[in-house]
């Protein structure tokens, strides 16, 4: 019975110990943490921008996490992923985990835009016919949300149906005063 108790401790407290201790030597790691925030954060730290890395910075952002989700983003929008440009384009257009900036939202935008992002061809498109982050041009703005439309992207094509009226789709963002929202 003495053996059968002992085998039992130890299992039970092998596991606890082996979640809370990573060691990294010349041979790789030992007990890597699989899953969660701290995995997503390591994968970007060693230049890991996959899919799924990069979709998680969506929940990183929504916690409050602004500075984390903008790092993983920019790692993302690097590595060419376009749902991370569009996410650093709205980061940067609000003031989260950095300065508010929307000359750097709508490059964010125009980015994702010529890669054939269609939410990014709408982004643009809007920034363009309000004339925020970039020089107002209505007719060009028109073609970006044009061609969103053209893609499929819903919202695009209810801008449309609503003769590019943007108080459809936004109602009221250009009487918006920017103040930060932390």
């Amino acid at each position: 019975m003495k053996h059968v108790l002992c085998a039992i401790c130890c299992v039970v407290a092998l596991p606890l110990a082996a979640e809370t201790q990573t060691i990294e030597d010349d041979f790789g790691t030992l007990n890597p943490q699989d899953t969660g925030f701290g995995r997503v954060m390591s994968n970007i730290d060693n230049g890991v921008t996959d899919m799924v890395t990069c979709a998680t910075g969506y929940y990183i952002t929504k916690s409050g996490r602004h500075e984390a989700a903008r790092k993983l983003f920019q790692a993302c929008a690097d590595a060419g992923y376009t749902g991370a440009m569009t996410w650093m384009s709205q980061l940067d257009n609000n003031g989260l985990g950095g300065e508010y900036n929307p000359d750097a939202a709508a490059n964010w935008d125009l980015k994702a835009a010529e890669l054939g992002d269609p939410v990014g061809k709408f982004n643009y498109g809007l920034d363009l016919m309000r004339g925020h982050g970039v020089a107002r041009n209505d007719a060009l703005g028109r073609a970006y949300v044009d061609e969103a439309a053209n893609d499929g992207l819903k919202i695009a094509k209810r801008l449309q149906n609503a003769d590019y009226d943007l108080d459809e789709v936004t109602p009221d963002a250009d009487n918006w005063k920017y103040a930060p929202l932390f």
